[in-house]
């Protein structure tokens, strides 16, 4: 998918090196639809460049900063030096992830070319990404997709292809729970009381509770958001905390910062 704009100073952006000469870098702009840019050489690396070869060569895929845009012209200048690791590899993994967005979304409108403009360009509006909006679908359900437009059978779907393909990112939290019972089988009580703050009727969620050190207990959640993560921690620490005050004992929960 390219962009039929152009690009905005200061943005990062994926190119492919097309001509290295004496004096910089002609590049082609990935995201851009028919655009071009130089990197001068004095934007190639830090310091002097004996061999602007030992830095850039053609067929190179690179990340640039976009240090001046003059479509009256059709000229782009960029910067190499500007972008750090940090910024290439994550640029280059959202790009990727676009890449695959891309595709998935082309077999599934083939031979619809002009329509699937028209969804993507819905899509990408809210988003700053292609696949950020299918992993908002993803997550958030096809409220997102009708949000940004789309038709309900359009919202079907792109709904339908980002739950095939869109991994869920996870998050995880933690709490602790002190449990203590004064009765002669407080060993066997708390471990009940453990076991059900283990469960979830969240299918997508997971509970892990382990022994840190009596009269504690930690309690892990994995989940697709931390609204549900927050919300089914508590639930646990809850479910723990009330069997024990059943029977007498005492429980206490404490949220890890």
């Amino acid at each position: 998918m390219q962009s039929e704009g152009w690009p905005e100073p200061g943005e990062l952006v994926v190119c492919t090196v097309d001509q290295v000469v004496d004096f910089g870098a002609f590049v082609i702009l990935d995201e851009y639809k028919d655009k071009r840019g130089l990197i001068h050489i004095s934007e190639v690396a830090s310091g002097w460049i004996k061999y602007i070869r030992d830095h850039v060569r053609e067929g190179q895929k690179i990340v640039c900063k976009v240090l001046n845009v003059d479509p009256s012209r059709h000229h782009i200048d960029l910067s190499l030096k500007d972008v750090n690791e940090h910024q290439r590899r994550d640029k280059i993994q959202a790009w990727k992830a676009d890449q695959k967005a891309w595709k998935w979304l082309q077999m599934a409108y083939e031979g619809e070319e002009e329509h699937l403009a028209e969804i993507t360009a819905g899509l990408v509006k809210g988003y700053e990404s292609l696949y950020m909006a299918l992993e908002d679908a993803a997550v958030s359900g096809i409220e997102a997709l009708t949000e940004a437009g789309l038709s309900s059978e359009d919202a079907e779907k792109v709904l339908a292809i980002s739950q095939e393909n869109v991994k869920i990112p996870n998050v995880e939290i933690t709490g602790y729970v002190d449990l203590t019972s004064p009765a002669s089988d407080g060993v066997e009580l708390i471990k009940k009381a453990l076991k059900k703050a283990a469960k979830t009727k969240e299918s997508e969620v997971t509970l892990d509770v382990r022994y840190v050190g009596a009269p504690r207990y930690r309690i892990h959640v994995t989940a697709p958001d931390y609204k549900l993560a927050e919300a089914e921690l508590r639930k646990a620490a809850k479910a723990a905390i009330d069997l024990i005050e059943k029977q007498g004992g005492e429980g206490t929960f404490h949220r890890q910062a």
